[in-house]
C-alpha cells in the first residue's frame, strides 16, 4: 500500500530515551500528519503533545488511540507488547508496529526463548531452568564457573548475574527464587553456561520471514568503566560495531536470523516489528545470548541517526506486510550515545535534582540530547525523574569523531550525582589503533 505524505496520525507509546528518538523520527517523517506521545517525558513534551497513559494496559492504549484518531501506533517498550497491546490494537482496526503477544514471548520468558532456540537448532548457551531453590543449588554445585543466572521474566535489563564464584552464584539464585528481588519475573530462572567472547546487538525490522538488518551495535551493560559493577539497562552504545565482521554477519543471518524467522512462522507466529538478537561472538561462531522484541534502549538512539531511509515508512511497511528489504539506505559514519545516570543508579536513585543543559548554540556539531528519566517541575524547571536521565548522542564521520563529540556534549550537562562511563566504544577504538 503506497502511503501519501502526511497520511499518518502517529501515537508513540513509552517514556524513555528510545521513545524520544522514535518521536523525533516521526516528527521528521513526511508521512506524519500528527505525532503524539504517551506518557512521554519532559523532553518529549517540549516537542509534541503528551498524554497520561498506563502504557502497560493494552485497553488504555486502544482507548487513547481511538480518542486521538491515531491510525498508526508505535509501541516502544516490552511490557505492553508482552501484555498484548498489538493484539488489542489490531482487534480495534488500528495498525501498530510491534509483535503480537505470541511473538513477544521471546523476550517475556527466557525459558520459552531458550526452548525455542533448542527446538530449532539455533546456537546458544546450554542451560537448565528451575523454579525451586534446592534443585537449582544442587545443579550449581556440579556446574563449572563462571556461570550465568537469569530471571526468566522481564526485569528491565537487570535480571542477569554473571557469577565468578560459588558464593555469588548461590546468592543470585536465592535472591531471585527466595527473596524475589525481581518479583514474579524471578519465579523461574535459567542457569546457563558462560560464553567466552564479545557481545553485539543485532537489530532487525521484521515482516514474517522478510527482514532488514540494521548496522550491528554494541551496548555497555555494566555500570562502571572496564565492564565492572552491576548490570544496568544500558550505559551507552555505538554503531556500527566492527566485532560483527562480514563473515560473522553472514553466519548470524544463516545460522540465527533465518532459522528464527522460519521457526516463528512454523509455530504460527506472524512476527512483525523489531527483533533484537543479542549475540556473543565466540571462537565457535555467533551464539544467541537473548532475544528482545523491541528496539534496544540505548541502541535505538544510535541506529536511527544512521538511517537515510525514512524509518517510519519501514515500520509501517513491516506492520502492513509491505516490507521490501532493498528499501533500506544508511548514512556513512558512526553514532554514539552516553547514558547520563542519576545518583545511585542502577540501585535506588535520587529524583528531583535540577538539570542544566547547554544552549543550542553551545551544542557540538551533529549532537542531540535525548530525555529518558526527566520531568518538568515548578515554572518549567527540568528535573531528574529516573535512573537513566539523559542520553548524549553524537554522529561523526568515524567512531573517533562521534565519541569526541558525545563526550564534549556530556561535559556541558550537569545535575547533582550525574555519572556516566568514560570508556564507551573504547574496545573498538583500541582495536583500530592496534
Amino acid at each position: 500500500m503506497e502511503l501519501l505524505p502526511k497520511s499518518l496520525n502517529i501515537l508513540v507509546v513509552g517514556s524513555g530515551g528510545r521513545e524520544h528518538a522514535l518521536l523525533q523520527a516521526c516528527l521528521a517523517s513526511p508521512l506524519a500528519a500528527t505525532v503524539t506521545a504517551a506518557p512521554g517525558n519532559a523532553g518529549m513534551a517540549l516537542e509534541a503533545p503528551c498524554h497520561p497513559l498506563d502504557s502497560d494496559d493494552p485497553a488504555a492504549i486502544v482507548a487513547l488511540a481511538r480518542k486521538l484518531g491515531s491510525n498508526f501506533v508505535i509501541v516502544g517498550p516490552e511490557v505492553p507488547l508482552a501484555n498484548g497491546a498489538v493484539d488489542a490494537l489490531a482487534a480495534a482496526g488500528i495498525t501498530a508496529y510491534g509483535p503480537v503477544r505470541a511473538g513477544a514471548l521471546l523476550e517475556a520468558s527466557k525459558t520459552h526463548s531458550k526452548a525455542f532456540l533448542e527446538r530449532h537448532g539455533i546456537p546458544t548457551a546450554r542451560a537448565a531452568k528451575f523454579a525451586a531453590t534446592a534443585p537449582a543449588l544442587e545443579y550449581l554445585r556440579a556446574h563449572p564457573l563462571p556461570v550465568v543466572i537469569k530471571a526468566s521474566g522481564l526485569a528491565a535489563g537487570k535480571g542477569v548475574v554473571i557469577a565468578h564464584d560459588a558464593a555469588s552464584a548461590e546468592r543470585a539464585v536465592r535472591d531471585m527464587l527466595d527473596a524475589r528481588v525481581f518479583g514474579e519475573s524471578g519465579a523461574e530462572i535459567l542457569i546457563e553456561e558462560f560464553m567466552e567472547g564479545e557481545e553485539a546487538s543485532i537489530m532487525l525490522m521484521v515482516c514474517g520471514t522478510r527482514f532488514v538488518m540494521l548496522p550491528p551495535s554494541q551496548d555497555h551493560k555494566r555500570a562502571h568503566d572496564g565492564d565492572t559493577g552491576p548490570n544496568t539497562g544500558g550505559m551507552g552504545a555505538y554503531a556500527p560495531a566492527d566485532v560483527v565482521t562480514p563473515e560473522v554477519r553472514q553466519r548470524v543471518v544463516s545460522e540465527i536470523v533465518e532459522p528464527t524467522l522460519r521457526g516463528l512462522a512454523a509455530e504460527g507466529v506472524d512476527y512483525r516489528g523489531t527483533l533484537y538478537v543479542g549475540i556473543m561472538v565466540t571462537a565457535e561462531g555467533p551464539k544467541v545470548v537473548e532475544f528482545n522484541v523491541r528496539f534496544g534502549d540505548p541502541e535505538c538512539q544510535v541506529l536511527l541517526p544512521l538511517f537515510e531511509t525514512d524509518p517510519v515508512r519501514l515500520m509501517h511497511d513491516c506492520a502492513t506486510g509491505d516490507l521490501r528489504p532493498a528499501d533500506l539506505r544508511l548514512r556513512d559514519g558512526s553514532a554514539v550515545i552516553l547514558t547520563l545516570a542519576a545518583h545511585g543508579y542502577p540501585g535506588s536513585v535520587r529524583k528531583g535534582d535540577p538539570i542544566s543543559l547547554p544552549a543550542p548554540e553551545e551544542m557540538p556539531p551533529a549532537t542531540q540530547i535525548l530525555h529518558s528519566g526527566t520531568k518538568l517541575g515548578p515554572e518549567g524547571t527540568l528535573l531528574t525523574a529516573g535512573g537513566r536521565v539523559l542520553g548524549a548522542v553524537a554522529r561523526g564521520k568515524d567512531l573517533h569523531e562521534a565519541v569526541e563529540r558525545a563526550y564534549a556534549l556530556a561535559a556541558k550537562i550537569h545535575f547533582d550525582g550525574m555519572h556516566y562511563r568514560r570508556d564507551i566504544a573504547a574496545r573498538q577504538l583500541n582495536r583500530s589503533r592496534a
